[in-house]
């Protein structure tokens, strides 16, 4: 029998498609990890509803735990509760910034509706003298921004609670 930490070891190789370097656990996706008697249960929590990837998602999933000979396990999707940016690791948001997008700051981004945009720090030079450019990144979960000190355009991983 393969242990509960084999299977979180494996799942590590499961990749966000939209964010390569961040793992399901690293996004905070991977909400819990069950042994049950008919196998386990995997469940995971989109970053929004109606997220493209979750698809993907879950065929790594079970392209992983197969090519490992882990063929009884369920793979449960669930929106409640809805998945928060809290959720993702500190490990996931050092790789966020090495990656080149902004993790998210301390403060949900309501800033759209009632004030300033938060204070972004640029993932290349660490400068905090940046700008929201669009509300709308290349997905749903970020926002464009760029330094006004490097002059770099960046991606913002919107804070969500």
């Amino acid at each position: 029998m393969v242990s509960k930490e084999e299977i979180l070891t494996l799942l590590d190789a499961v990749k966000d498609p939209e964010i390569p370097v961040l793992s399901i656990r690293d996004l905070g996706i991977l909400r819990a990890l069950t042994l049950t008697p008919d196998g386990w249960i995997i469940d995971i929590t989109p970053t929004y509803s109606g997220c493209p990837a979750m698809i993907t998602i879950e065929e790594e999933i079970a392209k992983v735990l197969n090519a490992h000979g882990i063929t009884q396990f369920t793979v449960n999707s669930s929106l409640s509760p809805a998945w928060t940016t809290d959720w993702i690791t500190e490990e996931g948001k050092r790789k966020l910034e090495a990656y080149g997008i902004a993790p998210p700051v301390d403060e949900v981004d309501k800033s759209v509706l009632f004030s300033k945009p938060p204070v972004v720090p640029c993932p290349k030079c660490k400068e905090t003298n940046t700008k929201l450019i669009s509300q709308f990144g290349s997905t749903a979960c970020k926002a464009h921004y760029q330094c006004q000190v490097c002059l770099e355009p960046f991606d913002y991983f919107k804070c969500l609670r």
